[in-house]
């Protein structure tokens, strides 16, 4: 193996330059277990602060709701295997439904709180929710009780008088007894412990199945990234939770630290700044986006917040440019950006930077994560590549998941039979090791680091009666990174106006997958298969950019 690249010419792999972790080897072992044992914390620190309420749970505090809410889910029944389905915007609860659920070898789904009622409910049936918890707010998102078989519902709230349902504040105040017993099924590393939903470039919504020695190896190799080595690091959640980026971080791996998270509700850039400036925040996570909107109004942020405390950004989701680096970098030049990239498949593997030498080489995700191996594939021969050489990134290691729910043909097309994730990314990675991100393979939109499928957009763009074709691309936006834009192929004599074409769209999906621009065209530019030539269309659209 070159020790500089971390290349192996014999098999045409690169290995990860960073420390091996080292995983238990206890075979039954469930994550919340794992967690909760991993390090001895002091039950006096707070673990979470509420931003918006000043609400604060200590670890104490955290812990005894954990075990007093899987007591209570156990007498309703819910046992290994069963999927439990969490619809609710970023809460000091979060957590405490995520790790009870799994502690029992139960199955946590998450959505986010945008989608439509729809969305939601095809996820509930796909998934065989046996359990939901969300907030009252989301209620009317529901399907109705019938449809789904009167599924229980527990509410996220402190209200008792807001309806019948029973409330997590209740389940919290649960206390064990010398009667209390949990019914726990043996639960295995290899058991699934979260289903978490992507859509594909086809529009079939897949979900993730990911297994507790997954997320296991995740909170073994967050230690660098997350500067959790590091005392009296404060982070604040603004990534949502419910998606795979911020599950890991908040809801799993900075509790298994014994880190202190500041969670806003929701992201507004007024709240967490002044979140930062109360809490005296260290650490903050983010998506490109909010790195503009920071580099961009850095001179009037100042003169209303104090940042001071601020040492660390992370940046995920999406690539982050030179450009917008720099500017940040100028602005806040006391503050160290670090940046990472993984995948749901991948749980937290990939690449990342972890120190301010690592962040100045420019353009990259960094080096490889620990214990996981890498292969550049050549997309046209399936050559494993050298180093320099820009095909498709393959991973393998002990985070990648398990394969995709209750459908094989995709889980096929993704995983090889020797345990490699195609990950759709075109890259390469250079002499010193380090991964660089040129281009996706993949089709999906990154809309704040949303994923949008367009054939997804396509399908409904196609159901309206004056539409007779349709493609829709990314369009790059400085501020939300891309979002959708529409070409469109008239029915004859239609005079349908781009206005009403977005009012369509908009009825009918979440506000990030919404269509932002619309062209109308005599034709949509395909191959002799007949697949959409996207990157002609993105060239016509950005050439006057």
């Amino acid at each position: 193996m070159n020790p500089r690249s971390g290349f192996c010419k014999s098999n045409s792999t690169f290995y990860s330059k960073r420390k091996p972790i080292s995983l238990p080897p206890y075979h039954s072992l469930d994550v919340t277990t794992f967690i909760s044992s991993h390090h001895h914390h002091n039950n006096d620190k707070i673990a979470f602060i509420d931003a918006s309420t000043g609400r604060r749970l200590s670890f104490g505090d955290f812990w005894r709701a954990v075990e007093s809410v899987s007591i209570c889910l156990s007498d309703m029944g819910i046992r290994k295997g069963h999927v439990v389905f969490l619809l609710s915007p970023n809460s000091i609860f979060f957590p405490i439904v995520c790790l009870s659920v799994m502690s029992l070898g139960a199955i946590i789904t998450t959505a986010n709180p945008l989608n439509t009622s729809q969305e939601i409910s095809k996820q509930i049936f796909d998934s065989k929710t046996a359990l939901i918890f969300t907030i009252p707010q989301l209620l009317p998102k529901l399907p109705s009780p019938e449809s789904i078989n009167n599924v229980p519902i527990v509410l996220m709230t402190t209200d008792h008088s807001s309806s019948d349902h029973q409330t997590l504040e209740d389940m919290m105040k649960k206390e064990p007894n010398d009667q209390t017993i949990i019914v726990k099924n043996r639960v295995t590393q290899n058991d699934a412990a979260t289903l978490l939903f992507s859509s594909g470039t086809t529009g079939v919504s897949k979900g993730v199945i990911s297994t507790h020695g997954n997320l296991i190896a995740l909170v073994m190799g967050m230690t660098g990234r997350f500067r959790t080595h590091e005392k009296d690091q404060i982070y604040i959640a603004t990534v949502p939770m419910f998606h795979t980026y911020g599950l890991a971080a908040f809801a799993i791996s900075l509790v298994a630290k014994g880190c202190t998270v500041v969670v806003l509700p929701k992201f507004d850039l007024d709240e967490m700044l002044s979140a930062i400036h109360n809490f005296k925040v260290t650490y903050l996570p983010l998506v490109p986006p909010i790195l503009v909107g920071l580099a961009n109004n850095a001179d009037l942020i100042r003169k209303k917040y104090d940042l001071r405390s601020l040492r660390y950004v992370l940046c995920g989701g999406a690539p982050l440019s030179v450009g917008v680096m720099e500017e940040f970098k100028k602005k806040f030049s006391e503050v160290t950006i670090l940046q990472g990239y993984a995948l749901t498949e991948s749980n937290g593997a990939g690449a990342s930077t972890e120190t301010l030498e690592e962040s100045r080489r420019h353009g990259t995700a960094g080096l490889i994560t620990p214990s996981t191996e890498a292969k550049i594939v050549d997309t046209e021969t399936g050559e494993a590549l050298s180093e320099n050489k820009t095909g498709e990134l393959w991973l393998r290691g002990p985070s990648i998941m398990k394969g995709y729910f209750e459908n094989g043909e995709a889980t096929a097309r993704t995983l090889t039979s020797d345990g490699w994730l195609k990950t759709g990314d075109l890259c390469y990675i250079d002499d010193d090791g380090f991964l660089f991100v040129v281009d996706r393979l993949k089709e999906l939109i990154k809309y704040k680091a949303y994923q949008v499928p367009p054939a997804e957009l396509e399908s409904l763009l196609l159901t309206h009666p004056e539409i007779i074709d349709a493609a829709v691309i990314p369009f790059p936006d400085d501020k939300v990174g891309q979002y959708p834009m529409a070409y469109l192929v008239r029915r004859s004599g239609s005079s349908l106006s781009d206005f009403a074409v977005i009012e369509f769209v908009a009825k009918q999906v979440a506000p990030y997958k919404r269509i932002r621009r619309v062209a109308f065209v005599t034709s949509i530019p395909k191959n002799p298969s007949g697949k959409i030539l996207r990157k002609d269309l993105i060239k016509r659209a950005t050439s006057s950019l």
